[in-house]
């Protein structure tokens, strides 16, 4: 007689569903997870909330301002609001937040990155910590302490400077002094320029470190000297982050206002010369009239600070495009 030997096989596992599949590549199988997970998108959608709440604002204090603006708010040289009819522009304004900002900038970057340059692949560790350590209590000392030092400090050092720049460069126009206050766009850059230096140093150092070791070895083993290498690996390397470290700057300097407030005596015209007082900024033009202004005259200030989150929300969009377009700072695997 014939016996069949019947053995048991267990049956095939389940599939997880597409629901199943995702939450696990995503960490949000279990319930600690779905909860950080919930708070963190809760905590992104609050802060899109915010933003879109203060541009609301913005906008709408600034349309009841524009709407009874008897001159052209982008191109009048002028800032009068208690008129009967009043008349107001952001010419001048915008002219000096641009021109201040470019003038920092001009000074800011290249010793940014010669500093971050020294600190990574020059100097020894014993030099190079202390040095960085200085350079991020620098990035935290309040605004109104550069402004102080500014109007205390830096403004009676400016004449010899500005008699020099006049003597030699006067010639051009863009450097020529009449002799007034050194309190003029080139000494509001100046100090812009210190006030953002240790930003740019400090992201500009850290993205240097983090080049490859095989590139700079790879350098080194075909003969290149140490400048060699960090023109050939590192800056190539580093070239998007420091460009995005510099909009992180550009950032902080459209805005500032109570150092620029204490250094610059704004005459609200245009000026060809970078050493004659005149012009003024955003920031500093909403910081000193806020005060005393009426309500159409706030209404005509906000108008006036809604260009100037544009621009910085332009500003840090474009930083962010630049990170992403490197797989090394978006977070993308190469």
């Amino acid at each position: 007689m014939d016996t069949t030997q019947i053995t048991d096989t267990p049956p095939p596992a389940a599939q997880p569903t597409a629901t199943e599949q995702k939450r696990a590549a995503r960490g949000a199988t279990r319930p600690g997870d779905r909860i950080f997970l919930g708070l963190s998108r809760g905590s992104g959608i609050f802060l899109l909330v915010i933003m879109a709440a203060i541009a609301v604002f913005l906008t709408y204090r600034a349309s009841l301002a524009i709407s009874k603006d008897h001159g052209n708010f982008l191109t009048t040289f002028e800032w009068n609001t208690g008129l009967q009819e009043p008349v107001f522009g952001i010419a001048v304004l915008a002219f000096g937040t641009i021109v201040s900002s470019i003038v920092a900038m001009a000074i800011a970057v290249p010793i940014a990155v010669a500093i971050a340059l020294f600190l990574t692949h020059y100097a020894p560790r014993k030099l190079s910590g202390p040095i960085a350590y200085v350079i991020d209590l620098l990035a935290a000392v309040p605004s109104i302490v550069y402004g102080l030092w500014g109007a205390l400090v830096l403004v009676p050092h400016m004449n010899g400077l500005f008699g020099w720049l006049d003597d030699y460069l006067g010639w051009t126009g863009i450097f020529s002094w009449q002799g007034g206050a050194p309190r003029s766009m080139l000494t509001v850059g100046i100090l812009l320029a210190i006030m953002i230096l240790p930003i740019i140093t400090n992201v500009s150092r850290e993205v240097f470190r983090q080049t490859p070791r095989m590139n700079e070895e790879a350098a080194l083993a075909l003969g290149a000297t140490r400048w060699e290498v960090i023109r050939m690996a590192v800056i190539p390397f580093g070239r998007s982050g420091v460009i995005s470290a510099s909009m992180l700057g550009l950032g902080r300097a459209l805005g500032e206002t109570m150092a620029v407030a204490t250094v610059l005596s704004p005459t609200f015209d245009i000026q060809a010369s970078l050493l004659d007082p005149g012009g003024g900024t955003f920031a500093q033009n909403i910081a000193s009239k806020f005060g005393e202004a009426t309500e159409f005259g706030r209404d005509a200030l906000i108008a006036s600070g809604l260009v100037l989150f544009v621009i910085t929300l332009l500003v840090n969009g474009a930083a962010r495009a630049i990170i992403a377009r490197r797989a090394e700072y978006s977070g993308a695997n190469a």
